[in-house]
């Protein structure tokens, strides 16, 4: 809470999960020089990271892929996952980048997930989207990742939607899948920022899908994009 009492002010509150000390270290470092952000709490592996998200309840958990007692997989189903009534918000991050684990991160109900070279802005960027119920998948990887392993699953797997896309929103649909923010698919389709929004928000109805990362899932598993 700041000093004059505004929840808006109130930083975000980060927990931050990773089995490595020197890595915890370095992203507290970094998150908690930013001010809008504050870290609340560490874990050293998924079932400590578990139990301080349910007591603390973050705005965003920040978790390692590989960790023992339970892995950051299974940490985000567990706070974040499909069947969950209030889902938490969790970014991954990883060293990784086509790693088939990511991919079931974000299936388990991951927001985003960023390499662990992305960068301070980069990853204060995914906290914020993550905290407000957005998502951030790093650019460089998004193609990469989400083609590789939606191949796994049989072409058009995803359920269509009842109600066709129009024309705009199959742009909007390939333009999310490859990692583009809100203001550069506004530049790229030279439409306005709010028309973006509108649209990403008419996509996730019509998917049935809870946030960005989702949208790029469905793109790839019904052949919307290629790598």
């Amino acid at each position: 809470m700041s000093a004059t009492g505004d929840p808006a002010d109130a930083p975000i509150r980060v927990i931050v999960a990773d089995d490595q000390e020197i890595a915890r270290t370095g992203l507290r470092m970094i998150l908690d020089a930013q001010p809008d952000i504050e870290v609340v709490a560490e874990a050293g592996d998924g079932r400590r990271a578990i139990e301080l998200a349910r007591r603390l309840r973050p705005d965003v958990c920040l978790f390692d892929i590989r960790m023992p007692r339970c892995d950051g997989i299974e940490a985000t189903r567990t706070l974040a996952g499909p069947d969950v009534a209030d889902p938490m918000a969790v970014v991954v991050i990883t060293t990784f980048d086509l790693d088939e684990y990511v991919y079931a991160a974000l299936k388990a109900g991951a927001r985003g997930f960023l390499l662990k070279d992305a960068g301070p802005d980069l990853l204060g960027q995914a906290i914020r989207a993550a905290a407000r119920g957005d998502a951030l998948i790093a650019p460089s990887i998004t193609a990469r990742l989400l083609s590789a392993f939606a191949g796994s699953a049989p072409s058009g797997r995803r359920v269509q939607p009842i109600e066709p896309l129009t024309d705009r929103e199959e742009q909007i649909l390939v333009t999310v899948a490859r990692g583009r923010t809100n203001s550069e698919i506004a530049d790229e389709l030279h439409i306005s920022l709010s028309t973006v929004k509108s649209h990403v928000a008419s996509l996730m109805t019509k998917l049935g899908v809870r946030n960005r990362v989702e949208i790029a899932m469905w793109a790839y598993e019904t052949d919307r994009v290629k790598g």
